[in-house]
């Protein structure tokens, strides 16, 4: 089993404040049986996100920063395009343009449903067509699109950017820039924009590329028969409310931190997977002589002590 905590903990002194009193007894156990094997580190202005990577890792992909071809191994499992075709995830956002930033909220506060992302999507796709970017779509939230421009294109995951001034994370590619400035033109009339005005819902007004990449399959990749990836932590993180994130911690600690616990005897091979903004650290089974045991049991980690590495 391997469990795989994006959002694990933030230097927010919001999620500071919750530490000392974040009580985790199934995390806290399986960092007393488990041993750091691997630390992954790096800015917290890396586009890619440190959950991101690790997930990346198991799969057997090496990509540059912002260059995880997650887009390409979804189209290649649905089918679409050919192989070697490069391809990015296009979400519709909201942005809230102010005079001094521009600030993307998290789209999945939009709440869209299926006819009204269909309609956006109608309206959209030929711009993206005359630009050799045919769109398909695939969620409300997320569509697909084709096009060599994106085979080499450094992207923001929309967990960097959701929340933040989008322009640190804007893609390096003026072909986009114009898109999304004719995108706030067209939308900003749309009829699904004017009902959300009426609803008194933020409208969509912009889009944002990522995930892209061309896919190649990996040469190597672990075998990993079960990974579990909650999210819980993931809204409450980009909303700042970091009571609710100590009440995700606590759901997830009793539920798959405690599968993990009693999976460890008969799955050697699992693996316990932090993720914060900075860092992703992997722990594993750690020996079982009784030195190692004494050690680990005088040696007190928790999830506070992890802070500064995450």
């Amino acid at each position: 089993m391997h469990l795989l905590i994006p959002f694990a903990c933030s230097d927010a002194p919001g999620c500071t404040a919750q530490l000392p009193t974040l009580r985790l007894p199934h995390l806290d156990t399986l960092l007393q049986r488990m041993v750091l094997v691997d630390s992954d580190q790096a800015p917290a202005d890396s586009l890619s996100t440190p959950h991101e990577r690790a997930r990346a890792r198991l799969l057997g992909l090496t990509a540059a920063d912002g260059c995880i071809p997650w887009a390409a191994r979804e189209a290649r499992a649905a089918g679409l395009g050919q192989p070697g075709d490069a391809w990015a995830w296009v979400a519709p956002v909201h942005w809230d343009v102010g005079a001094q930033s521009i600030v993307m909220a998290d789209p999945r506060t939009l709440a869209l449903d299926e006819p009204d992302a269909r309609d956006l999507m109608a309206a959209m796709a030929p711009y993206f067509a005359e630009d050799a970017m045919p769109l398909h779509y695939v969620a409300p939230h997320r569509w697909l699109c084709r096009g060599d421009i994106f085979r080499a294109l450094p992207s923001a995951a929309l967990d960097r950017v959701a929340g933040r001034d989008i322009q640190p994370w804007m893609p390096a590619a003026p072909a986009l820039r114009r898109l999304q400035n004719e995108m706030q033109m067209l939308l900003y009339t749309h009829p699904v924009n004017d009902r959300r005005v009426a609803q008194g819902r933020s409208t969509v007004n912009s889009f944002w590329v990522s995930g892209t990449g061309a896919w190649a399959e990996p040469a190597t990749a672990t075998q990993v028969t079960s990974l579990h990836e909650p999210d819980p932590l993931r809204d409450a993180a980009l909303q700042g409310d970091w009571p609710a994130w100590a009440t995700a911690w606590r759901s997830i600690d009793a539920s798959v931190c405690r599968a993990l616990g009693e999976a460890l005897a008969r799955e050697p091979d699992s693996r316990l997977i932090l993720c914060g903004e900075r860092g992703a650290l992997t722990f594993a089974p750690g020996p079982s002589g009784l030195w190692q045991q004494l050690r680990r049991h005088f040696t007190t980690t928790t999830l506070a002590s992890l802070q500064d590495r995450l």
